[in-house]
């Protein structure tokens, strides 16, 4: 099984939200959400893992990647929801990662405005599509 993700634009902000598990066998998926996320927004990324069910020790080692490529780019990735089941632990190798309980806390922390916002996601996004284009 494959996650499924979606992506919201907010001024200087992105969502990455992931659902499913983030396993072997997506970690792909989820490097080709970062470079959907790369080329698309600006400012801080917040991966969203309020849908995930769990992740790996590859799956966590793909967030620690992604946050080392955001960092390069000059942004940062923050948590929001980590699953119970494990934690992105610094290895002294990529960036600090914030986390966040949730992601209502994450986009207060920001101040992000709930609405002017622009998604993508995949086909089979779990939540509703409105106004969301398909990846």
């Amino acid at each position: 099984m494959t996650i499924q993700w979606r992506y919201a634009t907010h001024p200087n902000l992105g969502v990455l939200s992931l659902a499913g598990y983030l396993g072997p066998d997506a970690v792909h998926r989820f490097t080709g959400a970062i470079g959907w996320v790369r080329a698309r927004g600006t400012g801080p990324v917040i991966l969203d893992l309020t849908e995930l069910r769990g992740w790996s020790t590859g799956g966590r080692l793909a967030v620690a990647q992604a946050a080392r490529q955001l960092h390069g780019d000059g942004r940062r990735l923050e948590l929001a929801a980590i699953p119970a089941d494990g934690s992105l632990v610094p290895d002294g190798t990529h960036p600090q990662v914030p986390v966040h309980c949730d992601l209502p806390t994450a986009l207060a922390a920001h101040q992000a405005p709930a609405g002017d916002k622009r998604e993508w996601c995949t086909d089979e996004w779990p939540g509703p599509h409105t106004g969301a284009d398909q990846a």
